[in-house]
């Protein structure tokens, strides 16, 4: 992981200028919150999926980027052992560093996560124990499928990982500690795949079939295409939709289940289609769509990522296209169950399509149900996209997007 200290240039590049306002905003507030000046200043991206809708957790194959969208942080130890967190909008959270105990009245809140990664620590017998004040800005939205969550462990990883000696340098290690923190003690049953894109930064190709994860550094310069990236906030948030969410490893589960398995990666796709009757009269069809679109979804993600090798970009949106379709037919991770009257994602994913007219590319971003639709759009309908966004949406519902080089790392501002 970046266990260097990066400056606002190396990060942000043409964005230097506004991210060091950001941190320079950041340190007063961290002043007036805390009456004495920070000490250092750290920062995580949010994260897009590009390819390997819902895989991840089935041992599939992904495609994901670290985004400019991201959370900031100032610090400074304490020698009580305390910790008090304060992030923008929310209330002061103040706990014993040494008390790691999961609470499960917690789940679901910012305490659950930073107890769940001190004791990720804890386990390696590296907590900083001396205790720190927090001050935490996000321009990561949350329940928007840009993985706030992810973002909020990364941060807070690479914090308690700059007050301990030696210090986690693998970042897929720090990537699993915070996916710990986010099954256990957050109370969601999320894959690998998010808190990897944080912590690794730029774009990565990662492959679950393994005990360990490979991954493989991708380039994606998307200001020398013709096209530029956005998401769209569909006005419905997903941070309410766990269970919608886990009913789709669930039901994957079970088809793996049905052959001995874990998770499909071990079950052979001629295998499944051999003993389809029996599995829709065990699982029911939903169970089967799910799967059929896991089988297809990572032979897409690999061919996204040969493409974006060979520096193809009409066949890489083509699989994008192809990717958004299977995920609304058969992973069905559009609109929640049985809702009629509320299909934002459906609508806002219909308008895309409207505009575009075949040009560029849309789909559901990440987990579904609510959040973001992810768009690659011409350079020449830019305007007109946002534009017809926002007027269905709202202002502000378009937001551009840059690709981020690096995950979780220190900041250094003089």
């Amino acid at each position: 992981m970046n266990t260097e200290i990066w400056t606002p240039e190396n990060i942000y590049g043409k964005g230097a200028a506004e991210a060091r306002r950001r941190f320079e905003e950041l340190r007063g507030a961290f002043a007036r919150q805390f009456g004495r000046p920070a000490e250092r200043f750290y920062r995580a991206p949010g994260r897009v999926e590009l390819g390997g809708n819902h895989t991840d957790h089935q041992g599939g194959v992904t495609l994901s980027a670290a985004v400019d969208l991201d959370m900031i942080a100032a610090a400074a130890p304490r020698t009580d052992g305390m910790l008090r967190l304060l992030s923008e909008g929310y209330p002061l959270i103040e706990l014993p560093v040494s008390d790691t105990e999961l609470r499960p009245e917690e789940k679901g809140s910012t305490a659950a996560l930073i107890r769940g990664m001190l004791s990720a620590f804890e386990k390696r017998g590296a907590l900083p124990a001396a205790g720190l004040d927090i001050y935490v800005g996000s321009r990561v939205p949350q329940g928007s499928g840009l993985s706030s969550s992810a973002a909020f462990e990364i941060l807070l990883g690479t914090i308690f990982n700059d007050r301990i000696d030696p210090p986690v340098t693998d970042a897929a290690d720090l990537a699993r500690m915070a996916q710990i923190t986010e099954n256990d003690y957050f109370g969601k049953p999320c894959g690998l795949l998010d808190q990897l894109s944080c912590a690794h930064g730029g774009v990565i190709s990662v492959d679950f079939s393994g005990e360990a994860p490979w991954i493989r550094r991708l380039s994606l310069n998307l200001e020398e295409t013709d096209y530029r990236l956005f998401i769209v906030l569909c006005g419905a948030g997903h941070e309410n939709l766990t269970a919608e969410y886990a009913a789709i490893p669930a039901e994957c589960r079970g088809v793996a289940a049905f052959f001995g398995e874990e998770r499909l990666a071990g079950v052979p796709e001629a295998d499944f289609y051999e003993n389809l009757p029996a599995l829709r009269e065990k699982l029911g069809d939903r169970a089967c769509l799910r799967a059929i679109h896991v089988y297809e979804e990572n032979r897409r993600a690999l061919a996204e990522a040969m493409c974006l090798l060979k520096g193809n970009m009409e066949g890489f949106l083509h699989l994008v296209r192809e990717s958004g379709r299977s995920s609304a037919m058969y992973l069905q991770n559009i609109v929640p169950n049985g809702e009629i009257r509320h299909q934002e994602m459906l609508l806002t994913l219909a308008v895309c399509e409207n505009v575009l007219r075949g040009k560029g590319a849309v789909r559901v971003h990440g987990g579904g149900f609510g959040g973001t639709v992810e768009a690659f759009v011409p350079r020449d309908k830019t305007e007109e996209f946002a534009a017809r966004l926002e007027r269905l949406l709202g202002p502000g519902c378009v937001i551009p997007l840059s690709i981020s080089p690096v995950g979780g790392t220190g900041v250094k501002l003089s």
